[in-house]
């Protein structure tokens, strides 16, 4: 990420749980936590489920999954404003064209969208990124 950029980002599921999970060891994953204290973030309206669902995988104790959750709801997260009927339409149609999940084109679209960098650890959202032109957030080493 240049130093000139410092508006928000779009961030997915695999960077909130990197940073909620206590088992997850990813270098450089604060620095995209970092940058969304500082700047804020987007996200689309499947985020906070996607992470929420995630989180009740055995992996963390109820008890552990609420602060967890609590503190997400504590950053500057905006949760996309887009129309759901983008899941019959665009999403979809993205999906195809990068071979991706509609879950992740809904990631991807937002990014484009509002022409902001993508925080994801997901390889093929992070390919199909690139290959669409959007700007990544690349927090080394991550």
């Amino acid at each position: 990420m240049k130093a000139a950029d410092s508006g928000p980002l779009v961030i997915d599921a695999s960077v909130a749980l990197a940073w909620m999970m206590p088992d997850e060891d990813v270098p450089g994953i604060e620095a995209v936590l970092d940058a969304v204290v500082a700047r804020g973030a987007y996200a689309p309206s499947i985020w906070p489920l996607e992470v929420a669902n995630a989180m009740r995988r055995g992996r963390l104790t109820p008890p552990q999954r609420k602060t967890a959750l609590a503190a997400l709801g504590d950053l500057a997260i905006r949760i996309g404003e887009a129309a759901p009927s983008l899941a019959w339409t665009t999403y979809s149609e993205i999906a195809d064209d990068l071979q991706l999940t509609v879950y992740d084109a809904a990631y991807l679209e937002l990014a484009l969208r509002k022409a902001m960098p993508l925080a994801t650890l997901d390889k093929a959202l992070r390919r199909a990124a690139v290959s669409a032109g959007a700007r990544l957030f690349a927090a080394e080493p991550y």
